[in-house]
């Protein structure tokens, strides 16, 4: 994570790798520029806006905005399964859906290229849940360089009982770093997940938000002390938190890992998940 930079944003070198955490969407035509969402919820945390200020009605309007056709319209439904404000890019994913849904709704001709510009104006974790796999993010995170990685990667992602608030976290980096050293991807990940060692991969993790993250929300020192007692070869703070995730040897590992967390108490519930996965893609009604 680097300094901000005079647009605001913070420049940034991650890795990214989509993992099995799906939301299912469909998408519907509806009346010349009416633009609606309606999101099912699997219980607390899950909820989201139906409104014009969620991000796949924005996704929506935007393309059509591009396409420049008054006539286009939507009905958005979403089957909501990712936290949110966890730090798991659920709204981004549900963004990348509606774009490459409604592109072919609408059966317009748009190349991937333009699709990922669109994206990054919707958010800077968009282009990457177009795209998937796995890949290196720079400037804002939006500028992607894929990358072959051999092997599957098990995680548990162990979810907290309340979310926090990605801009909250970035004021409260700011603080604790005013001065960050411009940001780059450790060569020892690179070189770990190319070479699918494990150990090495789950050593090197590590993610520059997470003193802030910490700071703000202290328990979870003793979630991320818990999953490496229980055996993870490695664990981090995703994003701007506050959902921890575990990296396993293999997935007898991650299965063993993700009961011995949940009868812990040291996180609300677990997911068990695997990567790389592809991106947003279209399945058939």
């Amino acid at each position: 994570m680097g300094p901000r930079a005079d647009d605001g944003f913070h420049r940034l070198a991650t890795t990214f790798q989509a993992v099995s955490l799906f939301e299912d969407l469909t998408v519907r035509l509806d009346e010349p520029g009416v633009f609606r969402v309606a999101t099912f919820s699997s219980g607390p945390g899950f909820e989201v806006a139906d409104d014009q200020t969620n991000l796949a009605v924005q996704a929506a309007r935007l393309l059509a905005d591009w396409a420049g056709d008054d006539s286009l319209g939507c009905e958005i439904t979403i089957s909501k399964a990712i936290p949110v404000a966890a730090g798991l890019a659920g709204g981004s994913a549900d963004a990348a859906g509606t774009l490459l849904a409604c592109a072919d709704l609408w059966g317009l001709s748009i190349s991937d290229s333009e699709l990922s510009q669109l994206a990054a104006q919707l958010g800077s974790d968009v282009p990457f849940a177009l795209l998937g796999g796995t890949a290196i993010g720079r400037g804002r995170g939006s500028e992607l360089n894929p990358l072959l990685v051999r092997g599957t990667y098990h995680y548990v992602l162990a979810l907290s009982w309340q979310g926090l608030r990605t801009p909250q976290v970035y004021q409260r980096f700011d603080q604790l770093r005013p001065s960050p050293p411009e940001p780059q991807v450790p060569e020892a990940v690179l070189t770990a997940l190319a070479q699918a060692k494990i150990d090495e991969v789950g050593a090197a993790l590590h993610n520059d938000l997470q003193e802030a993250v910490l700071a703000l929300r202290p328990e979870l020192s003793l979630t991320l002390q818990t999953g490496m007692q229980l055996g993870a070869v490695g664990a981090a703070i995703t994003g701007s938190g506050p959902t921890a995730f575990f990296l396993a040897a293999d997935a007898d590992a991650a299965a063993e890992l993700s009961s011995g967390l949940a009868k812990s108490g040291a996180c609300a519930s677990v997911r068990q998940v695997h990567g790389p996965v592809p991106g947003a893609r279209l399945i058939p009604a």
